[in-house]
C-alpha cells in the first residue's frame, strides 16, 4: 500500500488540491496547506528531501521581487478609475446612437465598447457590470431577446481576458517565463478576431432571427440627422469603400497568409483567393454598413475615410508593415487625425461635422488615446508593460480630472479595490510556489511530462488533450487558479515538444476565457446576475412594466458564446501566424547565397620570438 502511494504521490496530490478547491476553501491557503501537508507525508515516506523546504523563503522573495507583477496593480487601478469616471456610460450612449438604426445596433455597440473597454481597463468585472447597468435596460426596453442581450454583454465583458492589457496575460507570461510585451503583441489580433466573431453572430441573428435583435426606433435616435439625397447617393460607395478598407486591412495584418494553407487545398491561385475574400467582406459589410452610414451621416463617414487614408499613407513611410504593431499605430493615427479635424471644425465654426460626428470623435478619442499610450508604447518598444501600466494609471487620473469626475472618494475606492486584488494575486502566487515546490520534490513534473509527451499525435495531440482538459477544469476553477496551478505543469512539456510558448499561452488564454462564461460557475454570469433586474419593474422611459431577467436566461444566453470561444481556440491552433507575428518580419536573405570575401594582405609574417629555448 505504501509503495503504491509513493508511486502515485503526484496525481494524489493534484487530486487532493482539486478536492480542497471544490469544497470551497480559499485558493491561496488550499495551495499552501496542500503543499506543506504532502511535504510532511513525503518526508515520512522518504520520497521528499527536507532540505527542499530551505528554498521556500527564496521563492517567496522572488515573487515579491518580480517587477513584472507590478503591472497588475497599475492596470487594475487604471481600469477602476476609468470605470468609475463614467467612460463606459459615455461610450455606450454615443456608440449606441451611432449603430442605432441598424438591426442589432445596440448589440454591435456592446461588442465594440466591450473591446474598447478591454483595451483600456483589462478588468472583466468592471466591463460586465458597467455594460450590464447601462445597456441591458435599453436592450430590454426595445424588445431584445433576453438570452441574446445577457449573452452578448457577458461575452463582450470577457474580452478583457484576452485583449491586452489583460491581467491574466501578465500572469501567463510570468508563469511561462516569457516577455509580457510579446504575450500582449501575440494576443492582440486573436482578441480582435474574437470580437469580430461575436459581431458576426449578431449579424446572423439579424438575418435569421430579426425579432430577437431589433433596431432603435427613430424617436430614440436623438443625435440622428435627417437623411438627405446625399446619403442615398453615398450608400453604395460606402459599402464598396468599407469592403475595400477591410480588404486592405486584412492584407496588412496577414489574414491571407494565415488562411493560405487551407485555401491552397482548393486552389493555389492567389488572385482567386483574394477575390474570394473581397466578395466575402463585401457581403458582410454591405447591409450593416449602409445602415451605419444612414446614422453616422456623410460628414463622419468622410472624416473616417480621410483619416484612415492619411494614416495608412503615413504608415507606408515606417518600417512597420503588419501585425499588432501596424494595427495599434494605424488606429492611433486615425484617432489623432480625426481629433484634429474635429477640433479645427469646432474652433473655426465651419459646421462641417454633424452633432453625432462631433460627439463620436470627442467621446472616442480619450480611451483610444489611452490605448496608444499603453499598448502603443509597449509594442514599439518605448516602454515595458510595467511602465506602460504606470502611464495608463496616470492617464486615467488625468482623464478623470478633465471630465471633472475624479473625487477623493472615487480615488480611495479604486485604491482599496486595487490593493485587495493585488494582495489576492500575491497570496495565490505564494501558495502556488509552496505547492509547486513540493510537487517538483515528489517528481510530479516527471509524471506530467511522461503522461503528456507520450500522447499520440505529437504537438496537435498534446494541444487537443490540454485544451480539452483545461476546458473541463474551467467549469470549476477560476482563471487565476488555472494560471497558477496548471500552466507551470504544462509549460515545460510544451517547450520540450517544440511548441512556441507565446502561442501556447495565447491558446490557453482564449480557453481560460471560457471559465467566465461556463454555467454554473462563470464569474461573468455572476457579475451580470448581480446587476440584472430580479423583479418586475416600470421602465422610466416607456412607462411599461418589464419582466425580470431569470438566471436560466443568463445561462442559456452564454452557451452560443462559449461555442464561439471554442471555435476561436481551433482558429488560433489552425492559423498560428495570428500569434506568431510577434516575432516580426522574417529575414528575406538566403543564407546559401551569402558570399563572404576576405581580402588578401600582402605583408611578410612577423618574426614571433616567444623567448622559448630551442630544445633538441
Amino acid at each position: 500500500m505504501a509503495a503504491m502511494f509513493i508511486h502515485y504521490m503526484a496525481p494524489i496530490m493534484f487530486a487532493s488540491l482539486v478536492l480542497f478547491l471544490l469544497l470551497g476553501y480559499p485558493v491561496a491557503f488550499s495551495l499552501a496547506a496542500n503543499g506543506l501537508l504532502f511535504a510532511i507525508i513525503g518526508i515520512e515516506l522518504g520520497l521528499f528531501r527536507p532540505d527542499f523546504l530551505q528554498a521556500l523563503p527564496e521563492r517567496v522573495y522572488g515573487v515579491m521581487n518580480n517587477e513584472t507583477l507590478l503591472a497588475i496593480p497599475f492596470f487594475t487601478f487604471m481600469g477602476l478609475i476609468l470605470e468609475r469616471s463614467g467612460m463606459a456610460e459615455d461610450l455606450l450612449e454615443t456608440i449606441g446612437q451611432l449603430f442605432g438604426s441598424v438591426r442589432g445596433g445596440i448589440a454591435y455597440a456592446v461588442v465594440f465598447v466591450g473591446a474598447l473597454l478591454a483595451a483600456t481597463t483589462g478588468v472583466v468585472a468592471a466591463s460586465v457590470i458597467s455594460m450590464g447597468l447601462i445597456s441591458l435596460p435599453i436592450m430590454l426596453r426595445y424588445g431584445y431577446d433576453r438570452r441574446v442581450a445577457t449573452g452578448i454583454i457577458a461575452a463582450s465583458g470577457t474580452l478583457a481576458q484576452i485583449i491586452p492589457p489583460s491581467l491574466v496575460l501578465i500572469v501567463m507570461a510570468d508563469q511561462l517565463g516569457r516577455s509580457v510585451g510579446d504575450m500582449y503583441e501575440g494576443a492582440f489580433i486573436p482578441g480582435i478576431v474574437l470580437s469580430i466573431l461575436y459581431a458576426s453572430y449578431i449579424f446572423l441573428l439579424t438575418v435569421f432571427a430579426p425579432k430577437a435583435v431589433p433596431g432603435l426606433p427613430l424617436e430614440a435616435q436623438t443625435l440622428r440627422d435627417p437623411e438627405t439625397a446625399h446619403h442615398r447617393l453615398v450608400l453604395p460607395v460606402a459599402a464598396l469603400a468599407a469592403a475595400g478598407a477591410a480588404y486592405l486591412f486584412a492584407v496588412k495584418i496577414g489574414l491571407f497568409d494565415w488562411t493560405a494553407p487551407v485555401f491552397n487545398m482548393i486552389t493555389e491561385n492567389a488572385q482567386i483567393r483574394h477575390g474570394f475574400w473581397f466578395m466575402i467582406l463585401l457581403a458582410i459589410f454591405t447591409k450593416p454598413f449602409i445602415g451605419i452610414v444612414r446614422t453616422m451621416t456623410l460628414s463622419l463617414f468622410l472624416v473616417f475615410i480621410i483619416s484612415t487614408a492619411l494614416a495608412m499613407f503615413a504608415m507606408s513611410f515606417t518600417n512597420v508593415k503588419g501585425g499588432a504593431d501596424y494595427v495599434v499605430l494605424t488606429m492611433s493615427l486615425v484617432v489623432a487625425i480625426s481629433f484634429i479635424i474635429a477640433v479645427l471644425n469646432k474652433i473655426t465654426r465651419l459646421h462641417l461635422l454633424s452633432r453625432l460626428a462631433e460627439q463620436v470623435v470627442f467621446v472616442m478619442v480619450p480611451p483610444l488615446g489611452l490605448v496608444f499610450l499603453v499598448l502603443g508604447t509597449i509594442f514599439i518598444g518605448v516602454a515595458t508593460p510595467t511602465e506602460g501600466g504606470a502611464m495608463g494609471a496616470a492617464g486615467a487620473l488625468i482623464l478623470g480630472m478633465v471630465k471633472r469626475r475624479l473625487t477623493f472618494n472615487l480615488t480611495r475606492q479604486a485604491v482599496e479595490s486595487t490593493a485587495k486584488l493585488s494582495a489576492f494575486v500575491m497570496f495565490i502566487l505564494v501558495g502556488a510556489r509552496v505547492f509547486s515546490l513540493t510537487f517538483y520534490g515528489v517528481d510530479g513534473h516527471r509524471w506530467v511530462e511522461e503522461m503528456l509527451v507520450s500522447l499520440p499525435g505529437g504537438q496537435i495531440g498534446f494541444l487537443l488533450f490540454v485544451n480539452a482538459f483545461v476546458f473541463v477544469l474551467a467549469f470549476f476553477l477560476d482563471f487565476f487558479e488555472l494560471a497558477f496551478i496548471i500552466i507551470p505543469l504544462l509549460g515545460p512539456v510544451a517547450e520540450k515538444l517544440g511548441i512556441d510558448l507565446i502561442w501556447f499561452g495565447v491558446i490557453l488564454g482564449v480557453n481560460m476565457q471560457t471559465s467566465f462564461m461556463h454555467p454554473p460557475f462563470g464569474f461573468a454570469l455572476f457579475y451580470l446576475r448581480s446587476v440584472a433586474p430580479k423583479d418586475s419593474y416600470i421602465d422610466r422611459i416607456s412607462r411599461k412594466r418589464m419582466e425580470p431577467v431569470t438566471t436560466a436566461q443568463i445561462y442559456w444566453g452564454s452557451v452560443p458564446f462559449v461555442i464561439i470561444q471554442v471555435i476561436m481556440i481551433c482558429l488560433v491552433i489552425l492559423f498560428p501566424q495570428m500569434v506568431m507575428h510577434y516575432k516580426g518580419v522574417a529575414s528575406t536573405v538566403d543564407p546559401t547565397k551569402i558570399d563572404i570575401q576576405i581580402p588578401q594582405i600582402d605583408m611578410p609574417m612577423p618574426n614571433l620570438d616567444l623567448g622559448i629555448p630551442n630544445i633538441k
